[in-house]
């Protein structure tokens, strides 16, 4: 099927390779195909004729998308619960003791039904054609934004529908079993002037009253004789007993009561009185009807933890879960209660349904309650057993939890690569995120899930709020990963930033965290870029909550250093030299102290001659790490160049470190009693001919001193710069020796101005540092005079 593309130019973005702004969808009828390209703004469409039918994509203005409980859905019949919503809630971080505000996100042109027009005069026959395409792409949109849909208030709650018991415990915000019809609520309203306001009968009018038809519900509102019923509950709060207050505050939940109406500010003032004679089942149930009310009761919620921390032990299995629920919504994390959650988790965990368990961990999630690495991981070991019986949603719950610890389990992932990549196209984009961020965040590359991932993504990306698309990026850059449909994954992804650009003003974290994404993979996307480098902008990250200076710090530096056409805005140099020293303070306290970094350090002053041949330092204090410089001149000797005092023959005084006799040694007396370099080469067992004047080996004592020196830190033509790089774990994915993207990025940098980068890897130089001093000194002299660096020399 021909179609006719309307597009507007891309934003430039400056990369090595080509860039393509153009995506494509397929859609399949019969044994045809047909290809058509999002419009990318309203009315924008795509038309063509074939059996005389046009296919027009339109993204009405109004058109948006309300999120329900299809969170993440599950490809298995029967494991994840579907529920319509009519409440449209974001999933946006809140702060503890607040309560998340209702949101809404529009959709882009993708998702909006195509109906389909005749371009031309056809034949009758063609009707059945067009009807067919009709159902086929209404039936597939359907699918899709089932699938998309989700309600942060209702999706939490879905263990309450595996036990019986929670009725008990909550409040059903679905729709009543049986409707009164309207005008019994017109009849209800006109008694309300002569009624004598006698607890029973006003019960009774609001339990009635929330059982009429939700369109007559809304409409209470804005009526007179509703208000003077509330009026009355108000008067008469004092007078109802407890089970008829519960029970108006449960009615409150249809009939949409606002969060803010003085009924229940009237309620919770009662309740707080009440509570110390109130049973822990009725506290939970009244404590469910505030979260579905959008109500922040942080005193009451204060009273049912002290409540529930008396009587802890009488707590059974189901009041437990829904205890935890609640710490999670309101966002509270009792200090005095977590060692009775951590081993009433562990008293309960076999008898825990699958559902239960993803609730119990989002609830500690959503109050940044730690919890120990012991229960984690048991926790984790059920859940690896048991993962292809997990709804999706659950196991998003048990993934947060297990990022937030930020705790491998290599079972569980293991288990995770199987069972996740099948369910990731009919999983909410949240879900797929919160998925993809737990990869990154525990450094655990697997390609497979990243390629569900990215292949996925192009058709759901108009569903990603600032947040999503931003942790996207900094995932995929974060583990180096650049999928096949890269161009694709890549240009709607920054596409859906431009579209969100609005948002950043506010998150503006969202923005930073995106690009350094991108600058990781070698993308750096110049209007948005320019955007983040903005004085204002600049200012606005000044002013979060989180810590943005080495983040905005690497964004602006590695602009400079690979992006060298970019004429945008750039960080003013008074605040590059203040993150420079912000930087370099955190390094001389936490990296140059490191105990394989120091020990380098001095075993290459001794076999070099001196500290003047090697500085320990950051040659590019936007990415971090720390740097052992070295210099040799083209004929492999070293070149002295480091005359201020090295970091490493400073006092090691109260710094932490575990150091050695020998390595004590090495610091305190320096070159004086180090070894010569005839004496190395013989003690480190070097063959003869890497001991030669390749090697530089003549020219490492007294000699190198009467050689022309440079000044410092200048570079002389035909010098080779060595920067030898002393990993850790840290630096790369978990369990391989894939390095991750920051530190891609610097190797890169360094090769860029002019540096050759040795690596010395972890799994090399950790266990050398217990093994022989001519040892360790053997394996740096191969490293520093490899034969292959230099030849380059």
């Amino acid at each position: 099927m021909a179609t006719v593309l309307m597009c507007r130019r891309f934003p430039r973005l400056s990369r090595v390779t080509a860039f393509s702004t153009t995506a494509e969808r397929k859609a399949k009828h019969g044994s045809s195909k047909s290809k058509k390209e999002k419009p990318d703004k309203p009315g924008a469409a795509s038309s063509g004729t074939e059996s005389g039918v046009t296919i027009q994509l339109l993204k009405p203005q109004d058109y948006r998308v309300l999120y329900n409980p299809a969170a993440y859905a599950r490809g298995r019949a029967g494991s994840q619960q579907h529920r319509d919503s009519s409440q449209a809630l974001g999933d946006t971080f809140t702060g503890p003791g607040t309560a998340q505000a209702p949101q809404t996100f529009p959709a882009a042109s993708s998702q909006a039904l195509p109906p389909i027009r005749s371009a031309l005069p056809k034949p009758k026959s063609s009707t059945l054609l067009e009807q067919t395409i009709l159902a086929t792409l209404n039936k597939a949109e359907a699918e899709k934004e089932k699938w998309e849909v989700h309600d942060s208030k209702e999706d939490p709650r879905l263990f309450q529908k595996g036990r019986p018991e929670y009725r008990a415990l909550s409040c059903d915000s679905a729709e009543p079993a049986q409707t009164l019809p309207a005008e019994e609520g017109d009849s209800i309203l006109q008694s309300v002037a002569g009624c004598e306001g006698s607890p029973g009968i006003l019960t009774d009018y609001f339990l009635k009253l929330s059982r009429l038809p939700a369109e007559r519900r809304m409409a209470l509102a804005a009526d007179p004789r509703f208000s003077a019923l509330c009026r009355r509950a108000v008067t008469a709060i004092s007078l109802f007993s407890t089970p008829d207050l519960i029970q108006i505050l449960k009615a409150c939940v249809p009939l949409a009561v606002p969060a803010s109406h003085p009924l229940l500010d009237a309620c919770e003032a009662e309740f707080c009185r009440r509570a110390w004679d109130m049973g822990l089942e009725q506290l939970l149930l009244v404590a469910d009807c505030w979260r579905c009310l959008d109500r922040g009761v942080p005193s009451y919620l204060g009273i049912l933890f002290s409540y529930a921390n008396l009587h802890w032990k009488e707590l059974t299995l189901p009041q437990f879960v829904q205890l935890l629920y609640i710490i999670g919504e309101g966002r509270r994390s009792p200090a005095d209660l977590v060692q009775k959650v951590e081993s009433t988790i562990l008293k309960h965990l076999d008898a825990f349904t699958l559902e239960e368990l993803g609730a119990v961990c989002l609830g500690l999630f959503k109050s940044l309650s730690g919890m120990s690495e012991h229960v984690m991981r048991r926790i984790a070991d059920r859940v690896s057993l048991q993962m292809e019986d997990m709804s999706t949603y659950a196991l998003v719950n048990v993934l947060k939890m297990l990022r937030y610890t930020r705790m491998d389990h290599l079972p569980l992932m293991r288990e995770l690569g199987k069972v996740i990549p099948a369910r990731i196209p009919t999983t909410n984009i949240q879900g797929i995120m919160h998925i993809t961020l737990t990869y990154s965040s525990l450094h655990f590359f697997d390609e497979s899930v990243l390629a569900a991932v990215a292949t996925s993504l192009p058709s759901k990306v108009s569903y990603c709020r600032s947040k999503d698309a931003a942790k996207f990026l900094w995932s995929f850059g974060c583990l180096d990963y650049e999928p096949p449909n890269e161009e694709e994954f890549y240009s709607s992804l920054i596409k859906q930033l431009h579209t969100k650009l609005h948002e950043f003003n506010r998150f503006p974290e969202h923005l930073l965290t995106a690009l350094l994404g991108l600058a990781f993979v070698k993308r750096f996307p110049e209007e948005l870029i320019d955007f983040a480098l903005r004085e204002e902008f600049v200012q606005k990250t000044r002013g979060s909550k989180y810590e943005l200076n080495k983040d905005l710090f690497t964004l602006g530096k590695s602009v400079e250093i690979e992006f060298p056409t970019y004429r945008g805005s750039r960080l003013p140099p008074q605040l590059c030299q203040e993150f420079t020293e912000m930087v370099l303070s955190f390094a001389e306290r936490e990296i140059y102290v490191r105990p394989e970094i120091v020990e380098a350090t001095s075993l290459l002053e001794s076999m070099l001659g001196g500290p003047e041949y090697v500085k320990s330092h950051m040659i590019l204090p936007h990415t971090r790490s720390s740097d052992l410089e070295v210099h040799l001149a083209t004929d492999g000797r070293p070149v002295p160049f480091n005359f201020k005092d090295p970091v490493a023959t400073k006092k090691l005084k109260d710094m932490g470190v575990s150091l050695t006799d020998d390595l004590m040694s090495q610091l305190i007396q320096g070159r004086a009693h180090s070894q010569s370099p005839v004496e190395v080469g013989h003690e480190a067992g070097i063959p003869g001919q890497e001991r030669g004047a390749a090697a530089g080996t003549r020219c490492l004592g007294g000699g190198a001193k009467s050689q022309a020196e440079p000044a410092a830190g200048r570079w002389q033509p035909g010098e080779l710069r060595l920067a030898l790089q002393v990993s850790n774990r840290n630096h790369f994915c978990y369990s391989s020796r894939r390095l991750l993207g920051l530190h891609c990025l610097k190797r890169r940098q360094l090769r860029r101005l002019g540096y050759t980068v040795v690596e010395i890897p972890f799994w090399e130089w950790f266990p050398l540092l217990k093994r022989t001093r001519s040892e360790k000194l053997s394996y740096l002299h191969y490293k520093v005079f490899c034969p292959a660096l230099l030849s380059r020399a």
